[in-house]
């Protein structure tokens, strides 16, 4: 793999110049270089974790948030891009003693 000198981009073989598909600059190839450039063909396979059985407050990230139906301190949260990208994320949370789900969003 080769990174355009110019704007830091990769750059790909065409027959005997490597071109950058972003500013298009041009490099002559090296054979002797390329040697040096590894190759890899295929990843070993990644290891599937099943967390179907595992309950959500085992998994997700719990913080101190009191629950508007039951009192419980402590919840699980998630947070989501829900309005445009300018704006703040919104909280979801999740109580852990009696599964309730609010939200909460900065204003």
């Amino acid at each position: 793999m080769k990174f355009c000198d110019d704007c830091g981009s990769m750059m790909k073989a065409n027959d005997d110049v490597w071109v950058c598909g972003s500013c298009g600059a041009e490099e002559a190839r090296d054979a002797a270089e390329e040697t040096d450039m590894s190759v890899s063909e295929s990843q070993d396979e990644t290891e599937v974790v099943d967390v179907s059985e595992v309950d959500d407050a085992q998994v997700a990230p719990t913080t101190d948030a009191r629950c508007p139906e039951c009192g419980n301190d402590r919840a699980s949260y998630e947070m989501k891009q829900i309005r445009a990208a300018d704006e703040s994320e919104t909280r979801f949370f999740t109580c852990t003693e009696c599964d309730h789900k609010w939200r909460e969003d900065d204003h």
